[in-house]
């Protein structure tokens, strides 16, 4: 049964060009962590304000665990926010930052001590206790701000880009930790952030908004595999997905001076999308395999990354500029500008209507 329930949410600002959420539909089970994911002003910091109170729908319904949240002021809706600010207060311990929620619930002395001692040895703040904000790094700060929200035990954790102001080694560090906590403690929490890698290591699943809609929501693996529109397909994955233009008619799309069989018989401009660990490099004297886009590109920059090297490649076929990414494993060794042949398996293109940016799938019979 889902703990929490948004159904047609709407919102939208005085003065602004376009509404902040187009009717929002979302169920975040319970013990499940929900990632909502997308570029700035896509909403997802709204959704978190609206299901804490901070702000109001213009339309639809919010509940958590069957109990109507729009009635209910933010104190008594028995949620717990994480803020990318710490908030903490500057002039109380570690301890006492972590135990003021239980204070001012009338919680007593010895009961506020054994719960922010749990909550201080589950995020390693056990030592730091008696510290002053101003004595702890970032990365403890957050810990701090994080142990505030578990002392409460909420119905529901709403984390705002609780780790975007860390350095990327420590952030790199605690969403690990952060993730490994959630489980442990089986908590119910919606996790909003722009970091895509953030978004597949926290979340059950994954919620992928753009101008205040929800474009696709599924496993960490699904909405990367499985993307349902171009814009999935471009916002998750790094290096980003190469994307190459087209004109499909009667199944079949002119490509790169190659006919390929596209997925509709509509006459219709489309995307052909091959995430770069996709794309296969080989010598560019190698015979091109069939069932594969293959062509003759110039090695225009590499970025070595240890594991695996980014290839930036250029070449151009019948007139028709391509410029792609790959991912090859391990250091690559050939001269930069030299060239190379790219192989492309027609099992691994992602074909999107352009006009519409939706996934286009197989008309025809096999």
């Amino acid at each position: 049964m889902p703990a929490l329930v948004l159904e047609s949410v709407r919102r939208s600002y005085p003065g602004a060009d376009a509404p902040a959420l187009v009717g929002i539909d979302l169920e975040v089970s319970s013990g499940e962590v929900l990632v909502l994911v997308g570029p700035s002003g896509c909403g997802k910091s709204t959704i978190l304000r609206l299901i804490a109170g901070l702000d109001l729908p213009d339309a639809g319904r919010i509940s958590l665990d069957g109990r109507d949240l729009l009635p209910l002021p933010p104190q008594e809706r028995d949620v717990a926010m994480v803020f990318q600010g710490y908030a903490l207060y500057p002039h109380m311990t570690v301890a006492e930052n972590i135990g003021f929620p239980l204070k001012m619930r009338g919680v007593s002395r010895t009961q506020r001590a054994d719960k922010v001692r749990d909550a201080a040895a589950l995020l390693g703040l056990g030592a730091l206790l008696e510290r002053l904000p101003e004595e702890l790094s970032g990365g403890e700060r957050q810990r701090v701000a994080m142990g505030r929200a578990l002392v409460r035990e909420p119905k529901i954790f709403l984390f705002d880009e609780p780790l975007s102001n860390l350095d990327a080694a420590l952030r790199t560090q605690l969403r690990v930790e952060l993730a490994r906590t959630l489980r442990k403690l089986g908590a119910t929490a919606i996790y909003v952030t722009h970091d895509q890698t953030e978004a597949m290591t926290v979340g059950h699943r994954v919620a992928v908004m753009n101008k205040g809609k929800v474009e696709q929501i599924g496993s960490p693996r699904s909405v990367y595999d499985d993307p349902a529109t171009e814009f999935v397909a471009s916002f998750l994955g790094s290096p980003r997905i190469n994307v190459m233009h087209a004109r499909a008619s009667q199944g079949v799309a002119a490509l790169a001076g190659a006919e390929l069989a596209a997925p509709t018989l509509r006459d219709t401009d489309v995307s052909v999308a091959v995430r770069p660990e996709h794309v296969v490099v080989r010598q560019s004297d190698e015979s091109a395999p069939t069932h594969a886009l293959s062509f003759v590109t110039k090695v225009v920059a590499t970025e070595p990354l240890g594991a695996e090297t980014i290839l930036h490649l250029e070449g151009t076929r019948d007139a028709e500029s391509l410029n792609l990414r790959a991912k090859v494993p391990g250091f690559f060794d050939p001269e930069l500008s030299g060239e190379v042949r790219v192989v492309i398996p027609e099992d691994r293109m992602l074909w999107f209507d352009r006009a519409t940016g939706a996934r286009l799938v197989k008309e025809r019979a096999e």
